[in-house]
This record gives structure tokens, sequence and C-alpha cells, in this order.
């Protein structure tokens, strides 16, 4: 889980300005495609334009922003709009390392079939706030493996539940999510400050965890039963 603080951000991309190094997203470079499915981030959106707030009380985006971020209810889901803090915990790669991450840890909250951890940079998860005062995920049908839409700058990406973090921040998904809505998705300067939306599917599980594939089947059938019941 990633602890990125915005004085260690804005000294990183200072940086990376006097090195005349700009990040991908900055650069100009074409984002991958990551229109997943067959419902549109449009119409998906349309479906959470209110919040009814069911966390106890709000969340940061970062250990120095103030609590503003609410767990918002709908019928068979969940969401919440926040940043996108880069997760690269998980199995060692050529993407995720000590090196690369100065954050990294060498193992996820929830495990592939086979016990290992995830694969921050091959597996598109999120990160859902360790269980606390301000709310309990596995109260609301959220628990590791479930199925995610995660919107950014009109894309669509399915992902996974697939780690746990801070009791008081959200907005945290993996190398490989980034990476597919166009997101810089380097560990230490990467993410997006704000304009991210995740919808959490209610009692839905990927299996096996690690098959993207299979998340996008589930989660186009469940995009589209969220239409029809919000």
């Amino acid at each position: 889980m990633r602890m990125r603080t915005l004085t260690l951000a804005a000294a990183s991309g200072a940086a990376l300005l006097a090195a005349g190094v700009l990040p991908a997203s900055a650069s100009g470079a074409t984002p991958k495609s990551a229109q997943e499915g067959t419902v549109s981030a449009a119409d998906l959106l349309s479906k959470v334009t209110s919040c009814s707030q069911i966390s106890n009380s709000k969340y940061r985006t970062d250990d120095e922003t103030s609590a503003t971020i609410p767990v918002c209810g709908k019928n068979g889901a969940v969401f919440w709009k926040a940043d996108m803090d880069i997760d690269c915990d998980g199995q060692r790669t050529t993407n995720c390392n000590e090196n690369a991450d100065p954050w990294y840890q060498d193992d996820t909250a929830f495990h592939q079939s086979n016990g290992q951890p995830l694969k921050a940079d091959s597996l598109p998860y999120i990160v859902v706030p360790s269980t606390s005062s301000i709310w309990k995920y596995t109260s609301y049908g959220i628990k590791g493996g479930g199925v995610v839409a995660v919107i950014y700058n009109n894309k669509v990406e399915y992902a996974v539940v697939g780690d746990t973090g801070p009791t008081n921040i959200i907005g945290e998904a993996s190398y490989a999510t980034a990476k597919a809505l166009g997101i810089d998705p380097d560990p230490a300067t990467g993410g997006a400050d704000s304009g991210v939306t995740y919808i959490l599917f209610k009692n839905s599980t990927v299996s096996p965890i690690e098959s993207h594939s299979a998340a996008v089947s589930l989660g186009d059938q469940l995009a589209k039963q969220f239409l029809q019941n919000n």
C-alpha cells in the first residue's frame, strides 16, 4: 500500500521538470485505450452524479489533505470519486520493486489462486481502505476479488479488489490499472490528482482473481445490471 504525501509528490515533480523529463501523461504520449466491455463511461457516470453517503465520515486522498471523500451507496454497488495513487505491491517485477517504489511491499491483502501475491504491473486491481470506524467494506458486500469499474477521462477499466490500505486514505489502484487508463503508473511520481471514479459491485467475485478477462466479462454484466437498477 502506497503512502504518498503531497510534499514528496511535488518535490518529485519539480525534479522531473528540472531534468527536462515529464511523465508519459504530461508529455503528450498517446495512452492505451481502456474502454472495456459494452457499457460506456458516460452511462456509468450518469448514475453516480449524487451521493448517498454510507461511510460514517469521510476519507483523505493523501496524508496532507483534508477529509473530503465519502463512500456512497447505490443499488448493487458502492462508489467514490477520488484521486489515484499507484500501488506497486505484490510480486517483484521489473516495474514494481524496492528500487522503483519507495513504499514497496512484497505482499497484497488478497492472493492469486496459487497463493502468491498479486502482480501490480500486470493485473488491474484497486485498494480499499482497511476496516475502521469510518467504514467497514465487508459490511457492504465488498470483498477480495470483487469486480470494480474504474473510470477516468471517459474510459472504463475493469479491475478487482486486490489490496487494503490505510484506514483514513482512499483513492489507489495498481500500476496496471493506471497504465490502462492513460495515467502515469510510476509509483513514485505518477498517479492522478483527481477525476477518478471507482464503482465497486457488491457480492461479486472474479475467479480466479488473477484473470483480467474474467473481470471484464463479469464487470460488463454487472455494469449493465447497475444501469438497469439505478
